[in-house]
Order: structure tokens, then sequence, then C-alpha cells
């Protein structure tokens, strides 16, 4: 699991180790559960687990069919069988104490160092891990992860996932929760704050406005229980005063500010243009959706069907020229790509996890509050997103899913110690 995170950067190495783990775990585990499954998982566990995978596959795969590239959809819906084992492996690996403590501990170390590299980054103008991956990189194949262009063109932190993968802001306010709680427990309120403070800053830098709104929702729903409200709401205002500072430094966030500010204009253009042409997308996402009620354009299908479902063709977008590649929002990404039919299904996976956590006994939902809350702010319908249907964002989100339901349905021997 925590290979599987930590090559990230390298996500071609990182698809290898969920393959490899997932042909190992199909035998291992399928195994063990009929012979004595409660040594892995409960069996609320088993059934939780593979329950939410279809939640998020059977969409996938009833989409496919009358998709617009019918062979290349199926290919990918089977291909995606292969996290269901992995699933399982992740949910196993947290499902004892002595697990847990690996990987979620694992976890808060890989994002205390992506967050220490990115902020030498800031500081040198080099992120050390993904300098040293390039050089690798170099050595062995003679070429560089980058293309000179977007070396060029960044206009943001990008850390260790490099200039040509943006998305350093997303993944670190996803996995924030890990290093906030494993912070709180083990150093207390300083801890926190200092740990809140350096992941804050790395995201402003990292540009990302959806990620400022995860970050928020992390530091609310982890920070009120150790803080209390009013040291929290003291928190959000020094962090105002360090956003305002840093912007007023910073020609990069300052653009973002501003461009957010646009959203208070009456007109459409302004509210477009503040959300960097996202207006445009959903408007998309929408004609898609009312096209295709019932199982969606197909996964992935939004960049083919966009053409058709532009609301302003021939015009330049936000984003540059060429259509866009997905609805860049979780409700309007699973209603224009899986139709009705994929939205039921989503939200009785969320229902099941939702009635999961509440017959849940207090210490089962302390032992998994950060998996939950990485969980609930990744998936957060008022913000926008990376494509779920994505290889690498679809393998977080799942990844982050079987991370809930393994600690939180934990092994019943557990329980009675």
């Amino acid at each position: 699991m925590l290979a599987y995170v930590a090559l990230w950067p390298a996500p071609g190495y990182a698809e290898a180790v969920l393959v490899l783990g997932a042909l190992a775990a199909i035998v291992h585990l399928v195994a063990s559960r009929f012979r004595s499954g409660g040594q892995l998982l409960s069996n609320p566990a088993w059934a939780l687990t593979s329950v939410l995978f279809f939640a998020y596959w059977l969409p996938e795969l009833v989409s496919a069919f009358d998709a617009i590239d019918v062979p290349r959809a199926l290919r990918k819906a089977l291909e995606d069988i292969r996290y269901l084992p992995f699933l399982w492996l992740a949910a196993s690996a947290v499902a004892n104490p002595h697990g847990r403590r690996t990987i979620f501990g694992g976890l808060a170390v890989i994002v205390s160092i992506w967050t220490v590299d990115a902020l030498l980054q800031a500081l040198t103008g080099v992120s050390p891990l993904f300098a040293a991956m390039d050089g690798v990189k170099l050595n062995f194949s003679g070429h560089r992860m980058c293309s000179p262009e977007e070396v060029a063109g960044v206009d943001r932190l990008s850390g260790v996932l490099g200039p040509c993968n943006l998305k350093l802001g997303q993944v670190l306010a996803s996995l924030s929760p890990f290093a906030l709680y494993a912070a709180g427990r083990r150093y207390g309120m300083g801890g926190w704050l200092l740990a809140a403070a350096a992941v804050g800053l790395v995201l402003v830098l990292a540009g990302s406005r959806a990620s400022w709104i995860t970050y928020a929702l992390v530091l609310v729903l982890s920070g009120w229980r150790l803080l209390g409200w009013k040291r929290l709401l003291a928190v959000f205002a020094f962090g105002a005063i360090a956003v305002a500072t840093i912007a007023a430094i910073s020609p990069q966030v300052r653009e973002r500010v501003l461009r957010t500010a646009l959203v208070r204009s009456a007109d459409v253009q302004g509210v477009d243009s503040a959300l960097s042409g996202r207006a445009r997308i959903w408007s998309a996402a929408l004609c898609m959706a009312r096209e295709n009620p019932i199982n969606g354009v197909g996964a992935r299908g939004f960049r083919e069907a966009f053409p058709a479902c532009d609301p302003a063709p021939g015009q330049q977008a936000a984003w540059g020229y060429g259509p866009a590649l997905h609805a860049h929002q979780v409700v309007l990404e699973v209603l224009s790509e899986t139709g009705g039919f994929g939205l039921l299904m989503w939200l009785a996976g969320a229902a099941l996890a939702w009635r999961a956590w509440r017959f849940a006994d207090d210490e089962a939902r302390d032992r998994a509050r950060p998996a939950m809350l990485a969980v609930v702010v990744t998936l957060f319908p008022l913000n926008t997103h990376l494509a779920f249907y994505s290889t690498f964002w679809g393998g977080v989100a799942l990844l982050l899913v079987a991370l809930y339901a393994g600690s939180l349905l934990a092994q019943p021997s557990e329980n009675r110690v």
C-alpha cells in the first residue's frame, strides 16, 4: 500500500505495483476467505469493501455498452476489475492495530516528506525529490520526466509530482487528514498547528483552488475536536492573513485570488472566468446527461462527447483550444458519463458507507476517523474535482474507500480486546 502511494510521482511504476498487488491478493485473499476469512477481514468489512467497489464499477460497465467508443470503454471497464482484489488487500492491511499503525503512520510520513520537499522547492526553485527521479530517468532512458515546454510553462508549486503532473494540491489535501491526526496524537495541539500550517502553505503555493476548499474542510472536521471552535476560528483568521500576505508577494497566488473574486460578477462570463471555464464544462455535462439520461456517454467519454454539447462552439475556452477532458465535478461526471443509473449506484454506495459509520461504536469511529475524513473531503460535492474514472484519481479514491471500510469494520477479535 505504501509503495503504491509513494510511487504516485511515477504513475507507470505505481500502476505496476497495483497490478502486482492485485494478482497476489487474488490468490492469498480469496483462498483465505474461503478457509477462514475472518483472519484477514471481518464479514462486514468484506461486504462493504466489495459493495463500494461495485457502486463505482457497475456504472462504468453499464455505460460502456452504448458509449461513443464501445471497445475502448468495455476494455477499460474490464481492466478496472483489478481494483477489487487490491481493495481487499488495502482493507485487510488496516484491519488490525499493527497494520493500521503502519499504513496510517506511513501515509503521514509520506505527506510530511512531500510537504518538506515542496517547501524546499518554494525556497530554492527545485524539488529535491523530483530532481532525483528526473536524474534517474535521464540516466536510464535518456529522457526526462517532463518536456522543456512543460517545465517552462509551470505557474505553480509542483513538488514531487513535477511540472507535467500538477496535482500536488489535490493529492496533499486528500491525504492531509493522516498527517494532521498523527501530529495531533503525538504532539498535541502544537503538533497539529505546525502540521496544518506547513501543509496549508504548500497548498496555497500549489495554486489549486479546489484543494483550498478540500483543506478547509479537513481543518474544520479535524480541528474542532482538538482545538474547539474559538481556537479554530483563530486558525482560519490567521490563515486568511497569511494568504493575503502570500498573494501580495507571489504573482501566481495573487492572480488566482483575483480570478476567484470574479465570481461576484453578475454576468455569466465573469463567473466562467472565475471558475477557469468550469461553467462552460458544467453546461456541457448537463447537456450530456439530458441526451443520455440512463447510462451516460460512457466513462471517460466526456472528451469525445463534448463538441456536440459545447455551449460556445468555435470560441476559445479558458483552458485553451480543444475539448474539455472531464466534467471537473463528481456529480456531473457521474451523471454525464454514467447517467441516472450511475448516480443511483453512487448514492447507494454513499448511503451504505454512512450506514456503516452510523451503526459503528465509538472505538470503531475513532480508529477509522482519518480515512473517513479523507473520503469525505475528496468526494465533497460542492467543489471541483479530478476525474474519478481516470486511472490516477480513481485509484486514489478507491484506496481511501478501502482504508475506511477496513479500519471501521475491523476484525471481530480486535473488538473483544
